[in-house]
């Protein structure tokens, strides 16, 4: 049956995670239980080739409308703010050259593609695949998995890894008339 008591369902976060590091149980006892609820996680796949492009014919996708993903990594509004970065900076680019005509805009929107394919794919691979691991429900593959893989075999560093991405900075272009 749905929990959707926010005690309970902490309780039930904590008595799954029991043996897992500290930090991680720190956090959920940390949380406010009027911030608790749960709904059903949806995912959808990026394939290379069939997937939408970030760009076409002077629309731009960014965030959840190209790459949604399961907060499996903590990665989703973050992957949403890079974009950000990286779409001005291309398109300041595109303008500071001083031609804001649509091969210009177009050509920064294909290379605001091209830039953060590289990254969002394997990442929403990622979510998808710890995302499948969390959600077994198979008892005894769930105790190994909560009770040996994850407390003993599983180290936080290389599975944080995709944190210490850098999108570059936001520069102002100077020779950009505002307005």
């Amino acid at each position: 049956p749905k929990v959707k008591d926010p005690l309970l369902l902490k309780k039930e976060a904590l008595d799954l995670v029991k043996n897992w590091p500290g930090e991680l149980l720190d956090v959920i006892e940390r949380t406010p239980e009027d911030t608790i609820v749960r709904t059903p996680l949806a995912d959808r796949w990026l394939w290379p080739l069939i997937s939408p492009q970030g760009s076409s014919d002077g629309v731009v996708l960014v965030g959840d409308a190209w790459h949604p993903m399961t907060p499996n990594l903590g990665q989703g509004a973050c992957c949403a703010l890079e974009d950000s970065i990286v779409l001005a900076r291309k398109l300041a680019s595109a303008l500071a050259h001083g031609d804001a005509g649509s091969a210009h805009v177009n050509e920064a929107l294909q290379a605001y593609t091209n830039e953060r394919w590289r990254r969002i794919f394997p990442l929403t691979l990622r979510a998808n695949l710890v995302g499948s691991l969390l959600q077994w429900e198979n008892q005894v593959v769930c105790a190994i998995r909560n009770n040996i893989v994850i407390p003993k075999l599983v180290k936080l560093e290389p599975l944080l890894e995709h944190t210490n991405y850098d999108c570059g900075s936001l520069q102002t272009t100077e020779g950009l008339n505002a307005g």
